[in-house]
């Protein structure tokens, strides 16, 4: 491959989000698996993919998680390069906590309809309106938005944080409008919700979640609590991404309708291979799945392509990083007894 086909390729990666090489030979099947894991050991790179991720993703990670135990695994980490397998936001808070060590991402087109719908502009125009309030925003946003927050919270750790805030001062919470308004409910804490949701969990029918239990009445319905609150009012059990695998590989229940993203059966089947795993259904008829586009971005290709020439890189300006660095890390420092 020509230089000129190289520099081209990088100078479009701010179009299309990965290295988009034609003309060079990516190995396939378990020789690309194989290419993969010898860059990693040349590059001393570790890598970390979300629950999800597609599962030969999943597969070859060092490190599979959610939020909180990802964020947790990068800060720890002795790796030079870090390789996200997730979207954009979670690799962004991996570069806030390592300022000296590479980050890339396969495609920076990987994002996030709740990062996305939530700025730093519109956080500061809410504290403006509520001088008095702390804001705890999910980690799922930018780092303009985390460096606005006075705190970060995961799905995992989020009943926790909002307990330990001050009783005495009210709370914004941004940008998920379910998480939030679940949350209050377990908390008691009256809150001041930022209108954004996922789009995932919002596509869940109950309607059609219903009749699956009424076909399935030997079946727990599961869901995150990003899902619309007439969802959650079905569910048997609602749970962060890894309480949710917890629970079904730990409760004595044999068969569960998953209400999170379909990526999450991937490692589900691999813990509990007895159990019928059964995804929720969505409004569209013509899909019996929920899944993230943009986690779907990512494939082994473009992992590949990644590892080998160390781009896309997330950069960040420092004075933003230091800013977003320190409600992360009130985050993790709370989230100790989290596992």
């Amino acid at each position: 491959m020509s230089t000129e086909t190289l520099e081209k390729a990088k100078s479009a990666i701010p179009v299309r989000g990965f290295l988009d090489i034609k003309d060079i030979a990516i190995p396939q099947g378990e020789e690309l698996v194989k290419a993969i894991l010898k860059l990693k050991e040349e590059k001393n790179a570790v890598i970390l993919a979300h629950y999800y991720q597609p599962g030969e993703i999943q597969d070859i990670a060092d490190f599979l998680g959610d939020s909180l135990q990802l964020a947790r695994q990068a800060k720890e980490t002795n790796a030079d390069m870090i390789v996200f397998c997730g979207v954009h936001f979670m690799a962004e808070a991996a570069k806030i906590l390592n300022p000296t060590k590479k980050v890339v991402l396969p495609d920076t087109m990987a994002g996030c309809s709740l990062a996305d719908g939530c700025s730093g502009e519109g956080l500061r125009k809410m504290r403006e309106q509520h001088p008095n309030a702390l804001i705890a925003t999910y980690i799922n946003c930018n780092a303009e938005t985390k460096a606005e927050s006075d705190i970060i919270v995961t799905s995992s750790n989020a009943e926790t944080v909002i307990e330990a805030l001050p009783k005495d001062r009210p709370i914004i919470f941004a940008p998920d409008k379910n998480l939030g308004r679940y949350l209050s409910k377990k908390t008691g804490r009256d809150m001041i919700l930022w209108d954004g949701s996922c789009v995932v969990h919002e596509a869940f029918s109950m309607e059609r979640i219903a009749q699956q239990l009424a076909d399935n009445p030997d079946a727990k319905l599961i869901a995150h609590p990003e899902s619309e609150e007439a969802v959650l009012k079905l569910a048997h059990f609602i749970g962060s991404t890894s309480a949710l695998l917890n629970y079904v590989e730990k409760d004595d229940c044999q068969k569960f309708i998953i209400a999170t993203e379909e990526g999450i059966l991937h490692e589900m089947r691999k813990r509990a291979p007895h159990k019928e795993l059964i995804p929720a259904l969505v409004f569209d008829e013509s899909c019996n799945c929920s899944e993230c586009f943009y986690m779907k971005r990512n494939t082994m290709e473009k992992l590949y392509l990644c590892m080998k020439y160390e781009l896309p890189e997330i950069l960040i300006d420092e004075e933003l990083r230091l800013r977003a660095l320190k409600p992360i890390e009130a985050m993790l420092d709370l989230s100790k007894s989290i596992k």
